[in-house]
């Protein structure tokens, strides 16, 4: 494992800024009304902003074509580097026409607002169901990553990007905390290995369970919840947050844990985004990784522990990032604590399982979690969001 003035170092050796300074900002500006304008999908902003804070660093801009090609078929890029997860800005054919490789591009979110520039050096078509299968694992449209990429356009826009400005969040600006920053925080809390912990699901008993195990090994935990575009079903952000916060309040050491936002979409693309959302905590200054069962996945697309195998296809320092393995974790009625099939005694009906689409289905239903899959103030928080009456449930 290698390091850096400020840690572990970041996938590639060195961490990418492509935020606008005041002067690029200012001669951006002052050609806003004469460029070529791309409007940008939630997906594509948050890729935007990711490369631009160094989340994906190497990455300095919207993948060429020797890089996707070989991202998607060797999960690397086209230097060698570990890369899993293409990363590419894609447009319909009448978008793409009149569009001039070596000119600057306007890029625009959904509201039409000017929020960067994409300096295009390539215009190339790609294959999307060759994409799919080596990505996802599946040609299957009902896939909901596999879904929008068949949805998006057939012309992939390459080159350097720069973000006109970084602007606080507009649901979790406290939470806003870019690599730079919790690099320092991780320094000045004293934290020489941390752990970093996925999730777009509100935290249950079995996450919070495999996340102290990992505590009693490493000097901190760095909460790093998702909040770019998910599934239509997925909980909402501003819920899960809560949830999260509550969890801070009531269950964690308040001096070792960090609770931050990751702006990033999902993908589901389940062992590749495992990779993936490790290389990200990475960049964040993560010195290990927690993965649990079926990271990343949807529905039955993955085998229960897919994610964790594929770590096994890159030697360590490639990836630079240790990952932590976790078995299923469950609540045994025997022990009357959480546990692993490692650890615990008990027989399949003493157990408990736990998940979030668990916890989804039962919600939908109008159910609320019992108190051995969630903590009663977070089973009490989603109640309130789904407009369950919380006083079927004892707090």
């Amino acid at each position: 494992m290698s390091y850096h003035s400020d840690g572990i170092a970041p996938h590639g050796g060195q961490l990418v800024n492509r935020i606008a300074t005041p002067e690029q900002r200012q001669e951006f500006l002052s050609k806003a009304d004469f460029l070529p304008r791309v409007q940008l999908d939630e997906r594509a902003v948050s890729d935007l902003e990711m490369i631009a804070i160094g989340g994906f660093s190497p990455l300095t801009g919207f993948m060429n074509q020797e890089d996707y090609n070989r991202v998607v078929t060797e999960m690397r890029l086209a230097n060698g580097t570990v890369w899993s997860i293409p990363v590419t800005l894609s447009v319909n054919e009448e978008v793409a026409a009149p569009l001039s490789e070596g000119g600057l591009i306007r890029l625009d979110n959904r509201a039409g607002q000017f929020i960067g520039v994409l300096e295009l050096t390539q215009k190339y078509h790609y294959d999307k169901t060759r994409e799919a299968i080596h990505v996802y694992r599946t040609n299957d449209s009902n896939h909901p990553g596999v879904k929008v990429l068949y949805n998006q356009g057939s012309v992939h826009l390459a080159g350097d990007v720069w973000l006109l400005e970084r602007e606080p969040h507009a649901l979790f600006p406290k939470y806003q905390v870019d690599p730079v920053e919790s690099r320092h925080l991780f320094q000045e809390m004293g934290w020489k290995t941390v752990v970093g912990f996925q999730t777009r699901n509100p935290i249950h008993r079995a996450h919070e369970y495999i996340q102290k195990c990992a505590l009693e090994i490493v000097d901190g935990l760095f909460l790093h919840p998702l909040v770019g575009a998910t599934k239509e079903d997925d909980i909402p952000a501003n819920v899960r947050m809560r949830c999260y916060e509550i969890l801070m309040e009531k269950y964690y050491p308040h001096n070792r844990v960090l609770l931050a936002i990751n702006p990033s979409a999902m993908r589901y693309a389940g062992p590749r985004e495992a990779i993936f959302h490790a290389l990200i905590r990475k960049n964040y200054g993560c010195t290990h990784f927690i993965v649990g069962r079926d990271h990343a996945g949807v529905g039955n697309y993955y085998g229960t522990y897919d994610a964790q195998h594929i770590f096994n296809e890159f030697k360590p320092e490639e990836l630079g990032i240790v990952p932590m393995m976790f078995e299923h974790a469950f609540y045994c009625t025997r022990t009357q604590q959480m546990a692993t099939s490692k650890t615990s005694p008990s027989l399949p009906e003493e157990r408990i399982h736990l998940s979030g689409t668990k916890v989804r289905e039962m919600l939908r239903r109008g159910e609320l979690p019992p108190p051995q899959f969630s903590r009663p103030e977070v089973a009490a928080e989603l109640a309130r969001a789904m407009q369950i009456p919380v006083d079927t449930y004892d707090i």
